[in-house]
């Protein structure tokens, strides 16, 4: 199978979720994570149709960007966020998905007026509480939200998890809803701008599940390209 064929069969299984749930294909965005991808594979991916992707790591990023500039991508950050390497996760990325803590919310805000411009965030939360993942803890989101709050240069546009590691439907289907009411309170709270919230959840093995917990973006890899090495 061609890596445009994968991708179609992607999109087909984001609009057969969708569709069970009830929901329109378009109400879910599909990015492309594009961790140890090279940019031919890149390019590849942006001929049959791919726009929005997303790095783990900025130093993998920085040598793909130069390449691909004659592609139509949007650049995420996916990957937990060191302060150190804020300058130069900012030099591709639009919006940056593993907010999780004030120091970096500073540090962002600090670029941010340097370079006179705004940032979209999203903020990730730990819904799973294992203690391999990055992440807020549900109970101190509220005040990561009121530092941002307090950063005009930031713009609040979502929340973002990654499920348990598990292959019970309820136990990862708890998280991605988790996240959904974190998302519900917040934007009744009016702290999220710019549009309806982003949800950033579902990768290629749980993608459905996240989708009928309300997910608005998923971040698919393997699926895609392949298992990594």
């Amino acid at each position: 199978m061609t890596l445009a064929d994968a991708y179609r069969r992607t999109l087909d299984s984001i609009a057969a979720a969708a569709e069970s749930a009830g929901r329109q294909q378009s109400d879910v965005r599909l990015l492309l994570a594009t961790k140890t991808v090279q940019p031919d594979r890149l390019r590849e991916a942006a001929l049959a149709g791919a726009r929005l992707f997303g790095e783990n790591r900025v130093q993998e990023a920085l040598p793909k960007i130069e390449p691909l500039l004659d592609c139509d991508i949007e650049w995420h950050m996916i990957g937990h966020l060191q302060t150190n390497k804020v300058r130069d996760a900012l030099r591709f990325a639009s919006c940056i998905h593993s907010v999780d803590r004030e120091s970096l919310v500073l540090a962002l805000q600090k670029e941010c007026l340097r370079l006179g411009r705004t940032c979209d965030v999203l903020v990730e939360v730990n819904t799973s509480g294992e203690a391999n993942k990055h992440g807020i803890a549900p109970d101190d989101v509220g005040r990561l939200l009121d530092a941002i709050a307090a950063t005009p240069e930031l713009r609040l546009r979502g929340f973002m998890t990654i499920g348990a590691h598990s292959d019970d439907e309820g136990t990862v289907r708890a998280c991605f809803a988790s996240l959904r009411r974190i998302s519900e309170r917040a934007t009744a709270e009016g702290r999220v701008t710019g549009g309806p919230p982003v949800l950033s959840m579902g990768m290629s093995g749980d993608l459905a599940w996240a989708i009928a917990e309300g997910s608005t973006l998923v971040r698919v890899g393997s699926a895609i390209f392949g298992q990594r090495e």
